[in-house]
């Protein structure tokens, strides 16, 4: 991700259903992996976080994010949401590079409940090519050699014109170990995804009683 990506449309939806989900799955943490590259010239971060119909409580985070563009103030959000789990930033203040990308997903949390959110500006590796903008699929096979069977990894990405159902088969052929679900909401996916099929199918449950709420699309195995 960007720092001047906070606050915009895509993090109320973000951050309003990773709040959701942690709670409901009652787990102690949330755990970012921000996956920082440098911000740009561009306009990216500039639409407005009312543009989701997110709780208020995540509109006014999301403001504040826009206001300050200070990351560690993503560690308010379940103190202002009304919730009980806590925030980590693993390794906020390091950029992701093609040279310490093995350093950087080393040393994660083992807290044994958790969801692991992983934000990269695009999301999983495309078919011919890959830059520090992407997850890998090396990098989930890793990362679950670490962490719990109970641990919920959840990716960011974003929408690679083509049907989001289509995209998810796909992400799920080329996974190469653990199951997988998915909820989406307009040009934004996020993909969960665990070493236990049972807890899946928990955070497949939980994202149909979020979507009952929101304007959102589930998918799964």
């Amino acid at each position: 991700m960007k720092v001047q990506y906070l606050g915009d449309s895509r993090d109320s939806f973000k951050w309003d259903y990773h709040d959701f989900l942690t709670s409901a799955l009652e787990y102690p943490m949330l755990n970012v992996i921000l996956m920082l590259t440098p911000d740009d010239n561009s306009s990216e971060g500039q639409t407005h976080p009312e543009n989701y119909p997110a709780r208020k409580c995540t509109i006014d985070f999301c403001h504040d994010l826009q206001e300050h563009r200070n990351l560690q103030l993503i560690q308010k959000l379940p103190f202002i949401a009304g919730s009980k789990y806590t925030v980590d930033l693993h390794k906020a203040e390091t950029h992701l590079t093609r040279s310490n990308r093995r350093e950087y997903f080393s040393d994660i949390c083992r807290e044994k409940q958790q969801v692991l959110f992983l934000d990269p500006d695009n999301g999983f590796e495309p078919e011919k090519s890959n830059n520090v903008k992407h997850v890998l699929y090396s990098d989930i096979d890793a990362i679950l050699d670490e962490v719990s069977e109970e641990t919920v990894i959840s990716v960011f990405q974003y929408f690679r014109r083509i049907p989001f159902n289509s995209d998810f088969a796909r992400i799920k052929q080329r996974l190469l170990s653990g199951s997988a679900t998915a909820i989406y909401w307009h040009s934004l996916m996020f993909v969960a995804i665990s070493r236990s099929k049972n807890i899946i199918d928990k955070v497949h449950d939980i994202n149909q009683r979020y979507a009952r709420q929101y304007p959102v699309q589930v998918l799964h195995d």
